[in-house]
């Protein structure tokens, strides 16, 4: 088997979905990606057994065939060649010969019978969305979820589909994001959770434009394609707790801040806080809000004044730092409303503006006052 291909056009390819492939691997040949040539297409395959990535691009070749070839050393030699085409020679012992202008590589392939089968998509259902809206979804719900492996549900994003459109959810039981997009037509009414690292690959490999991408799933599977890309995972066999009861719907207190102006504040005073909480107090008065935070351990203090907007009685309340700021950086507009009632109760983030078609809140719950 011989084809001819572009060096930068693989290169590219491969770093699509080389994010599949685990350093630490049980089976060897889930090291390796799978070529496989059929009517002058390349059809290149990662897999860890839980998720598997495959991208198409044109060759040049004359007969079709299928080759496993290590990741690691093929994406290392790529990355040092220029840009020019490369001759790809394959025996029937697997062994690879690669030729460029002016050099000759040689590597031991393996046998492609023994990569492992992709789940066949069977009973799907599937519905569109445009690959920015997906991406902004991911990009808006992945760090709420937890890394807690006792807790299998929440290491993912809940998808959630209904006739009003879809609702991505991710909580780690202190903080949750719930990102609602009315603008994607659904078949049902059903629910999903998808793990981590695949969305993780999704937001890397799909662009932020408005191309149509279609998803479909099953009992076991999600199918996410768009154009010559397509990733194949398995959905997280859990049920996702019931969010709905802890988003607090009386909370009467509104404080508007500018979004810029918080984060940059809780930056620099969450420096002084203690770094297994990272709590910082708020104290908000009339149209002031102090940060304040403080290590007992090492005497370290930090305090700072803003202006804010805020309707309601005084209040002290304590927050983990660390999530207001990510939560912050999900908001997309030049100022964030916060809707709170007591210091033990949840506080709720919203941008003070949003997109037609979309809904974003995001919940933190609140620590314990250092009296």
């Amino acid at each position: 088997m011989k084809f001819i291909v572009s060096s930068s056009s693989l290169l590219k390819h491969l770093q699509q979905i080389s994010g599949v492939i685990n350093a630490n691997t049980v089976l060897p040949i889930l090291e390796d990606f799978l070529f496989d040539i059929q009517d002058k297409k390349l059809t290149i395959v990662a897999t860890d057994l839980e998720t598997v990535m495959r991208v198409q691009m044109d060759v040049e070749s004359k007969a079709n065939g299928k080759v496993c070839i290590p990741a690691k050393i093929l994406i290392d030699s790529l990355k040092n060649i220029p840009d020019q085409p490369l001759t790809f020679n394959i025996d029937k012992n697997f062994a690879i010969e690669i030729t460029s202008d002016n050099g000759k590589y040689k590597v031991m392939g393996e046998n492609p019978d023994n990569f492992p089968k992709e789940p066949a998509a069977d009973d799907t259902n599937s519905f569109s969305i445009s690959s920015g809206a997906l991406v902004t979804a991911i990009n808006k719900t992945l760090f709420a979820v937890s890394n807690d492996d006792l807790r299998p549900a929440m290491t993912g994003v809940f998808f959630e589909l209904s006739k009003d459109g879809v609702q991505f959810v991710a909580t780690d039981a202190h903080r949750l994001v719930r990102y609602k997009r009315t603008d994607v037509k659904t078949p049902k009414t059903d629910s999903f959770i998808a793990p981590k690292k695949p969305l993780n690959l999704l937001k890397n490999a799909l662009p932020d434009n408005d191309d149509e991408l279609t998803i479909s799933y099953n009992n076991n599977h999600l199918f996410v394609t768009h154009g010559s890309t397509q990733l194949i995972c398995r959905l997280i066999d859990a049920r996702f707790p019931d969010y709905k009861v802890v988003i607090p719907t009386d909370n009467p207190y509104r404080l508007i801040v500018t979004k810029s102006d918080f984060q940059s504040a809780l930056r620099r005073v969450s420096v002084f806080s203690n770094k297994s909480t990272n709590q910082v107090a708020l104290s908000i008065s009339g149209s002031e809000l102090q940060l304040a935070a403080q290590d007992v351990d090492f005497s370290f203090e930090g305090t700072e004044r803003m202006n804010c907007q805020y309707d309601g009685e005084d209040l002290q309340i304590a927050f983990n730092a660390k999530f207001l700021i990510e939560m912050l950086n999900a908001a997309n507009s030049d100022e964030v409303k916060i809707e709170l009632s007591t210091p033990t109760k949840a506080g709720i983030l919203k941008p003070t503006e949003q997109e037609e078609g979309e809904e974003l809140l995001m919940l933190v719950m609140p620590l314990m006052l250092n009296s």
